[in-house]
């Protein structure tokens, strides 16, 4: 999963960057794109691990790209080049500014700062529709692509993002390759101060983004940072101090998952245990070739255990002779948190 992390300057994008990656990137604007992983916690893939006892333990992750936010010292205009760098992310993450910073001008708005990036993304993808519109038209390209992107071109016309259409009202199919920003899942985290890291979400700003079509959070980037320094056993602590029943961490990467549709399955043995993260609905079959190309082509069945059947019997062996071990065709949608062992032949 790969998150473009954006937003305008002094918005402390950086910050929650180096929090959550764990790497010390200089704040501030240098023009680089910075990129780092997050781990994904799951008490799930930690049992099993304790269970097989591997060689490795994978966990799923989220790759984040920091984009760069500033173009020409104007605050609230993203440069083509940061646009560009994050047309080809799954997904979005706009941090929005809702504190003092001393070195900008006015008070922290953010639900402007969503309006003019929400702006910003539905122009350039516009620009982007009504070229391949053109095109299309005097090429006589399929009707459905010419519907797909008139369809397209009168929803951003009226400022309206893409993610809102349906797969009813848009076929995406002919959108690959053209990395539209507003069609992309959007997280919008908005950083406030230290003392109010445990307050809710404006529910106004909640409404707007719920009309784009994505989700929003409240979280601190500087508490973040102070967490990701403490010791396991010293953040419960912290975060009750704070107000705080859990690291923003883990409820971005609960809201990305939701908003994604994701779900993880697991691959065990002395080798590997192994989370492999999938789109909700996806088969068996389409499931294999997220571990290899091969299983894929040459898929035969599944081996079905939910991890509550293995955390309850302790093992395989006592799944199988308890009878609870199930075996499913290529058109069986993995469900979360099964443990899948493919059987296939090349």
């Amino acid at each position: 999963m790969r998150f473009g992390l954006c937003g305008f300057p002094g918005s402390g994008k950086t910050t929650l960057f180096n929090a959550m990656t764990g790497l010390d990137v200089p704040v501030g604007y240098g023009g680089e794109v910075r990129v780092g992983t997050v781990r994904v916690p799951d008490p799930r893939v930690d049992f099993l691990s304790r269970a097989y006892s591997p060689k490795k333990t994978t966990h799923a992750t989220i790759n984040l790209r920091d984009v760069p936010g500033e173009h020409g010292g104007v605050p609230q205009v993203l440069s083509p080049r940061s646009l560009q760098e994050i047309r080809d992310r799954d997904a979005l993450c706009l941090v929005l500014r809702d504190f003092v910073n001393p070195a900008l001008e006015g008070d922290p708005d953010p639900l402007g700062d969503l309006r003019a990036f929400h702006e910003e993304c539905v122009l350039a993808d516009l620009a982007v529709v009504e070229r391949r519109l053109d095109r299309a038209r005097k090429e006589r390209a399929d009707v459905r692509e010419i519907d797909a992107f008139e369809t397209m071109a009168a929803a951003l016309g009226e400022g309206g993002a893409l993610r809102r259409l349906s797969e009813a009202e848009l076929h995406r199919g002919f959108l690959k390759g053209f990395g539209l920003l507003s069609d992309l899942p959007l997280l919008a985290a908005v950083n406030v101060e230290e003392e109010r890291a445990g307050e809710d979400l404006d529910p106004r700003l909640a409404a707007e983004v719920a009309g784009m079509g994505g989700a929003a959070m409240v979280l601190s980037a500087s508490v973040e940072a102070e967490i990701a320094l403490l010791d396991s056993e010293d953040q419960p602590e912290f975060l009750e101090d704070m107000g705080l029943a859990e690291p923003a961490l883990s409820r971005f990467i609960r809201t990305a998952y939701d908003l994604m549709d994701l779900v993880s399955f697991f691959t065990v043995g002395t080798e590997d245990v192994h989370a492999w993260t999938i789109r909700r609905g996806t088969v068996a079959r389409a499931a294999a070739g997220q571990v290899h190309s091969d299983m894929e082509r040459g898929f035969i069945r599944a081996e079905i255990i939910p991890f509550e059947v293995f955390a309850e019997y302790g093992s395989e062996q006592a799944v199988k002779e308890a009878g609870m071990l199930r075996v499913e065709g290529k058109e069986y949608v993995v469900e979360d948190g099964e443990i899948v062992r493919v059987r296939f032949n090349v």
